[in-house]
């Protein structure tokens, strides 16, 4: 269970706090990668029940996600955006879906392309395109073999979705598991940039989106 922390510690200790009340019943560590600038002052001081990573200078999303997945331990990472809070079992549902071997990724939240590839629009699924990094549910060991996130996704939008079409393309499918028991608060990557920044980041990420996944409508869910 792995958050990446871009600063905003309380949220963090929210999310931590969320993880460990609920995901007892299940062997698991809580994992987080700290991007740029420790919130917490020196080791000793990381939340009780968490270990981690923490880069000194802040690196792009993609790079801090991989190494989320290369500090974890278990067989499969559950990716959440520190500004989630579990309000029940979380882990239980994403663990019985990938129990089905056809399955690739699982989540909350995801995506299915109308008409083409890129033109994202939000799905109840089950099956989807992509599913969306507040709750992304994988086996690290094929997160490794494809080469985990992309790095040169600094930015956070659609490099979730990037990394569901890698994972797609060689392992299975993208299932969204209804009703998680999953709060999403303020997304604080998004509200602390300026509308015309959010943009031009955004389209940068999609372009790239695009370069390499532009006519790839075999990988969409048939309709």
């Amino acid at each position: 269970m792995g958050t990446i922390v871009h600063g905003w510690p309380k949220d963090a200790q929210r999310w931590l706090g969320s993880v460990r009340r609920h995901t007892a019943a299940h062997d698991f560590e809580a994992l987080m990668v700290v991007n740029g600038g420790d919130p917490w002052p020196d080791p000793d001081s990381w939340p009780e029940g968490a270990r981690g990573h923490s880069f000194e200078e802040r690196v792009g999303w993609g790079k801090a996600a991989n190494e989320l997945i290369a500090q974890a331990t278990g067989d499969v990472v559950v990716l959440f955006d520190p500004g989630t809070e579990l309000t029940g079992d979380v882990a239980g549902p994403l663990l019985a879906a990938l129990k089905d071997e056809s399955v690739a990724l699982a989540g909350a939240f995801g995506v299915r392309c109308e008409d083409h590839v890129g033109h994202f629009q939000e799905s109840q699924g089950p099956e989807v395109d992509a599913l969306e990094g507040y709750c992304l549910a994988f086996r690290r060991e094929q997160a490794l073999e494809c080469g985990g996130f992309d790095a040169k996704f600094r930015f956070y939008r659609i490099a979730d979705f990037d990394f569901s079409f890698r994972m797609r393309e060689r392992y299975g499918t993208a299932t969204i598991v209804p009703g998680l028991p999953l709060v999403k608060h303020e997304h604080r990557l998004w509200e602390a940039l300026e509308p015309d920044e959010r943009e031009r980041l955004s389209k940068k990420n999609f372009f790239r989106f695009m370069d390499r996944w532009r006519g790839r409508e075999d990988l969409l869910v048939e309709r």
